[in-house]
């Protein structure tokens, strides 16, 4: 064997953050206060100096190598010079999904035994529910919670301010060298079946993805764009796009909690973003409640965390005449797995049949399907089976749990089922606990609600799968109608009629307000099943 003449370079996130700070210091990061309020902005160079300061409070604090800090926060600045100091002075960011049911929340702050906690005052009520059952966590510091006497009204015990403390410290911390191979990051898993599961991004996974995000294939993030970062920074690190931006030079616009579709539309004419990323549920809030914004100088918005219908591609290329990019991932994944871009040589193909895919394998990451017994399965767009990835930011296991039954000869079991096409095109038909076993055939429930969701009078649709004498199962369909419509359950199986298989119609349906969704925003059908089982449910038959 010929050895390379390359250098060992570490592959770490100090690279990309010292990398970032020298050569676009000018760059901006723009945080929203409201629509009332003036724009925050500091410059890539102000805020390395202040995770500088950060990474030395830290220090003081007592936190070294390896220890975790975790973060409940909003998209902002400060949750930015976190994403910056923590891993890069050698400890491990543990982004903190706030949406979480508080015994969830309490479970993965113990279970990654958090030692600081930096938490957004606005959010303090949620975490002083669980604070005493807090086992490991030794500080709390609080971003905008005002004088002492403030924050010993917050319900968290002893408290510091985060800008008191930055402001003791002066910028020029001396980070240390850090393995690539150490953890940098922690992300929870939603939890939606028993206890969270913890995945810990190294350095140099963080590395490869944020240089992949960047690329044509990927997100096309460059030092001309400015990205609104509507994804939350809890939700896999933010789909990786803050350290895809940082080295780039690409400015981020940060919207705090202000999320509803007119802050969304008002902070868009402020800033003139280039690229956004969000869930469908956001975007179709926007589409909904604020049809007259300008969005024009958005030049996509990725969207993914669950399938997006047709409807809202088309309803944002007519409406706003903005493109809608789905990209498919997971916690596990960092979580950039497949991107859904039109393939060359398609002339006259409908080009949305290729954008409602789920996405097209993406670089640097192998993937198959598999069937129940193991086996793999062709790439031919008709087999059927479990999706399984493997890769360089792919995780190859959960933090403290063992869980053999989630990977496959090294292969990550992602739990979606679906297809591939001889293109690398993969179309996941559902969930695999939420495919719906009628008559031993398979209905997908994702094709039912897109379906469904193109039906002008339908806001949201979630079909689960519910105990049938005959059949084993059948769909539910629960049905949220957009405000001032109406539609009836004959009228919606009419309109279903020449979309899907006959047999796949369900006799079933229920009209609801909300569609219960989980902490990252993602349909909770099983909430809906217990409903139904629960007799909590109208059900009406056709």
């Amino acid at each position: 064997m010929i050895k390379s003449t390359m250098q060992d370079y570490a592959l770490n996130i100090t690279q990309l953050f010292q990398h970032g700070r020298r050569v676009h210091s000018d760059s901006e990061i723009i945080t929203y206060h409201g629509p009332d309020a003036e724009l925050q902005t500091s410059t890539f160079a102000e805020v390395g100096d202040r995770a500088d300061q950060l990474a030395a409070v830290l220090a003081e604090l007592g936190v070294g190598a390896g220890d975790r800090v975790g973060t409940f926060m909003w998209n902002n600045q400060r949750h930015l010079e976190a994403y910056l100091a923590i891993p890069c002075m050698g400890a491990v960011l543990h982004t903190l999904n706030i949406r979480l049911f508080p015994d969830q929340l309490a479970y993965v702050v113990n279970h990654a035994e958090d030692k600081v906690i930096i938490v957004d005052a606005s959010l303090a009520p949620l975490l002083a529910r669980v604070r005493d059952q807090f086992t490991t966590v030794e500080h709390i510091i609080v971003c905008d919670g005002g004088d002492a006497d403030a924050r010993d009204g917050l319900g968290l015990g002893a408290t510091q301010d985060y800008e008191e403390l930055l402001a003791a410290q002066q910028p020029g911390y001396d980070y240390p060298e850090v393995d690539e191979r150490a953890a940098a990051a922690m992300c929870y898993t939603s939890g939606t079946t028993g206890d969270p599961k913890g995945v810990a991004y190294s350095h140099r996974s963080t590395w490869l993805h944020s240089l992949a995000a960047q690329t044509m294939e990927g997100l096309q993030i460059g030092e001309a764009d400015r990205v609104l970062l509507i994804v939350p920074q809890f939700h896999a690190n933010a789909w990786g796009i803050p350290y895809a931006a940082w080295t780039t030079g690409c400015d981020l616009v940060m919207p705090q909690q202000f999320l509803q579709a007119g802050p969304v539309a008002d902070l868009v004419a402020k800033t003139q973003p280039t690229i956004s990323g969000a869930v469908p549920t956001v975007l179709s809030d926007i589409l909904h409640n604020a049809s007259d914004a300008d969005l024009s100088s958005l030049r996509y918005v990725v969207c993914g965390g669950s399938a997006v219908p047709r409807s809202l591609m088309e309803g944002y290329q007519e409406t706003f005449g903005v493109e809608v990019i789905q990209a498919w991932g997971m916690t596990e994944t960092s979580p950039l797995g497949a991107v859904a871009r039109v393939p060359k040589n398609n002339a006259g193909d409908d080009p949305y049949a290729w954008r409602v895919r789920t996405g097209r394998v993406f670089p640097g990451v192998e993937l198959r399907i598999c069937d129940e017994a193991g086996n793999e399965l062709p790439w031919d767009d008709e087999a059927q089976g479990e999706i399984e990835v493997r890769g360089p930011w792919i995780t190859g296991s959960y933090y403290l749990d063992d869980s053999p039954e989630k990977f496959h000869d090294g292969w990550l079991r992602t739990g979606d089922v679906g297809t591939v096409d001889p293109r690398g095109f993969v179309q996941i038909t559902d969930r695999a606990k939420d495919v719906i076993k009628s008559g031993g055939e398979w209905i997908s429930s994702v094709d039912l609600e897109n379906s469904l969701m193109g039906h002008p009078a339908v806001l949201e649709a979630a079909v689960v799968g519910v105990p049938d004498d005959r059949w084993d199962e059948r769909p539910l369909a629960c049905v949220v109608l957009a405000e001032g419509q109406s539609a009836t359950a004959a009228d919606l199986t009419s309109y279903l009629e020449d979309k899907v298989a006959k047999w796949w119609l369900p006799e079933r349906w229920t009209f609801i307000d909300e569609v219960p969704k989980t902490s990252v925003g993602k349909f909770s059908k099983k909430d809906l099943r217990a409903s139904y089982a629960n007799g909590d449910l109208t059900v009406e038959e056709v």
